[in-house]
């Protein structure tokens, strides 16, 4: 019978409750002769493909019918490619990819319409910036809880945090960091989304300023930056912005708390050690100079004590941003520090907000710290010690609740719904389970190769789903066709939902090496199927938008405006005749309001291409310096007619003045 008939009956999903496929399908042997195609039953088609009885239920707990929908939704990182992959749960199909912070050509993402006024706004140091290294993405969360209205994107090659509307799935602003070379402990909210907080990797002079590493110590700086995110208008402020100077560790990843730690946050850090290389001059790479403590530092800030004194004046300014100094955090108790495992990695706080689990990459254990008992003791000043900047230091014996030994290379944990935590172990390539309760591995699994990040359902909000975990692997030697030698990433759907954790399916990432994710029901995201009619891409009714019968070339101010509409199927106007050397502004506004009726625009050889969803509106500028004629057309087929949805860019070359053959002559003469 089809596959998707054995999904559909009452009969064989009676199977689930533990009769075996082929035994199920014997059972209903007449149903068998329905034609496959093949005329191969559903025993022999798995016979014939060496399908276990355990492959086919992996296949239907993941398979998700034609018109039928996913019931969660990942947003993964893009890592270098700059942008993030949607992906369905438990299809684990790619749904689409988002432009953040590089061209993007299918969404016209950076060619010529009003998206490259967002993505210039995160150029740095004066360089028109079109890579990005996209690590942390977080949904926007409403009392700890996942809303589904924004999503927040770090890019830690060059210190920037974008701000994507969940409405229509696209980027509304990106903001550049001011004081950092780059970051990694972005972009995560505090629970109600009042801060998106971005906090530096690699120590540099705050502000990016020069200094020689001789004066590492005294010069170089971390940084924690809190952007305060205005809901109602969906963008960050950056004047209502404010950041935490950081000692010259090296920054990892961070979390805010939630419930009994809300109002605090959470920093790992690497080489307390403060190595800097040096390999030709004979001096120990970064890499073993920044292991040779065995411990760390986890900084364990208290944000709503710093917002007050910012607002009390007691930060100093640089580069615009107000900045709490390091003397001032120490004395007031905003920045605390406790020793961690070394070279830590994951930081990541309990649903309950109770306690924060750390997973050191050199060590065997998760971590679990107390927030209560670190709280206490910083209310009383129990400190061990100060660090070379003056900064408190907890005992670590004292401020955790203890240790779960999970193998070798713990990096990161989520959680579920049942008291369990999740953690990749990167080096044994497993996903450890344990009871948060008794802080005791309960269960492995094996995971192929080499797993990074982790994710669960809703897993590392207050309110986990369970259901699901996905290990992010960082190697697929041998799972895929062989597509030369950079592999894909491996993202394995993880069943938890059984007394054992059950691999359900592979789903390949051909699109550069994802980091940090998440997974939000999808019934809790509000997408709009078409736009008000003439929305630009800030999200705004555009003072250019063009109605229909209103279209019309004018020529001001030296230059060529047209007003133009497209819909199924031609523009209007049709042809744009032009003089070489005119700047030409365009004024585009799809009139469609019909459901998944996209246009695109593109102008042949002049680098042009917008996608014009039903109602989007672009403006696009360009310089016609190149004489000829250019065909436009509509890039996204739209109807029978489609390939007819095109005109006429004609550019007519510069007449010569009529001196221009007698200064010729003479300077060949």
């Amino acid at each position: 019978m089809r596959l998707h008939t054995l999904v559909g009956s009452g009969l064989l999903l009676a199977c689930l409750g533990g009769v075996s496929y082929a035994g199920c399908v014997n059972q209903h042997e007449q149903q068998q002769k329905v034609d496959l195609g093949a005329s191969q039953s559903v025993k022999d088609l798995m016979a014939a493909r060496g399908l276990t009885d355990a492959d086919v239920e992996a296949a239907l707990k993941t398979y998700v019918p034609p018109g039928k929908h996913d019931e969660y939704m990942i947003f993964a990182s893009g890592g270098q490619s700059g942008n993030v992959n949607v992906i369905g749960v438990p299809s684990m199909r790619l749904l689409k990819v988002i432009g953040v912070f590089t061209p993007e050509s299918w969404q016209g993402w950076g060619f010529g319409g009003d998206s490259n006024k967002i993505l210039a706004d995160g150029h740095q140091a004066g360089h028109e910036i079109s890579w990005a290294d996209v690590h942390h993405p977080n949904l926007s969360e409403t009392k700890g809880d996942y809303d589904g209205e924004f999503l927040f994107v770090n890019d830690k090659a060059n210190a920037r945090v974008a701000v994507v509307d969940l409405k229509d799935f696209a980027t509304k602003q990106i903001v550049a960091n001011p004081l950092a070379a780059s970051d990694h402990g972005g972009a995560f909210v505090t629970p109600n989304t009042d801060y998106v907080i971005e906090t530096s990797q690699y120590p540099a002079p705050l502000g990016r300023d020069y200094a020689p590493l001789s004066e590492f110590k005294e010069k170089y700086r971390g940084v924690a930056v809190f952007w305060k995110f205005d809901r109602q208008k969906g963008r960050i402020d950056k004047t209502q912005s404010w950041a935490i100077e950081l000692p010259p560790y090296t920054q990892d990843l961070a979390d805010a708390g939630k419930l009994d730690s809300d109002g605090w946050a959470f920093i790992n850090s690497f080489n307390s050690e403060m190595a800097t290389g040096g390999t030709l001059d004979k001096k120990p790479p970064i890499e073993s100079g920044a292991s040779q403590n065995d411990m760390d530092y986890l900084h364990i800030i208290n944000w709503r004590k710093a917002e007050e004194l910012i607002k009390a004046g007691k930060g100093t300014e640089i580069k615009g941003m107000k900045v709490l100094p390091l003397s001032v955090s120490g004395a007031e108790g905003v920045l605390t520090l406790v020793g961690e495992p070394k070279s830590p990695h994951g930081c990541d706080v309990t649903p309950d907000g109770k306690d924060i689990v750390v997973g050191g990459k050199l060590d065997t254990h998760a971590t679990v710290y107390s927030f209560e008992k670190v709280k206490k003791l910083i209310e009383e000043k129990k400190f061990e010690g100060k660090d070379d900047f003056g900064l408190p230091i907890l005992s670590f014996k004292d401020a955790i609740r203890g240790q779960v030994e999970i193998g070798l290379g713990p990096l990161h944990t989520v959680f579920d719904d049942k008291g369990y935590a999740y953690t990749s172990v990167f080096l044994e390539s497993v996903v450890a389970k344990w009871s948060l309760k008794d802080l005791k591995t309960v269960e492995k699994v094996k995971v192929h190769y080499n797993i990074g990040h982790i994710l669960s359902a809703e897993g590392d909000t207050v309110s986990p789903d369970g259901r699901y975990v996905v290990a992010m692997n960082k190697m697929s030697m041998d799972r895929f066709t062989g597509v030369g030698p950079l592999y894909p990433q491996n993202f394995q759907l993880v069943d938890i939902t059984g007394e054992q954790m059950r691999i359900l399916s592979d789903a390949p990432i051909g699109n550069a090496e994802p980091h940090y994710s998440q997974m939000i029901k999808v019934d809790k995201l509000k997408t709009i199927k078409a736009y008000p009619p003439g929305t630009n891409a800030e999200g705004q009714v555009d003072e250019n938008r063009v109605e229909g019968g209103k279209e019309r070339i004018e020529r001001k101010d030296g230059e060529v405006h047209v007003w133009m509409t497209a819909i199924r199927s031609h523009f209007t106007p049709d042809i744009i005749e032009v003089e070489q050397g005119e700047k030409v502004v365009l004024h585009i506004t799809s009139v469609e309001s019909g459901e998944d009726q996209t246009h695109g625009f593109t102008i042949d050889m002049y680098n042009v291409n917008v996608s014009l969803e039903p109602g989007k509106h672009e403006n696009i500028t360009f310089v016609a310096d190149a004489p000829g004629v250019y065909p436009f057309y509509c890039t996204e087929f739209c109807s029978a007619l489609h390939l007819e949805m095109q005109g006429w860019l004609l550019v007519k070359p510069k007449e010569k003045s009529a001196s221009a053959p007698e200064a010729d002559k003479k300077t060949g003469g």
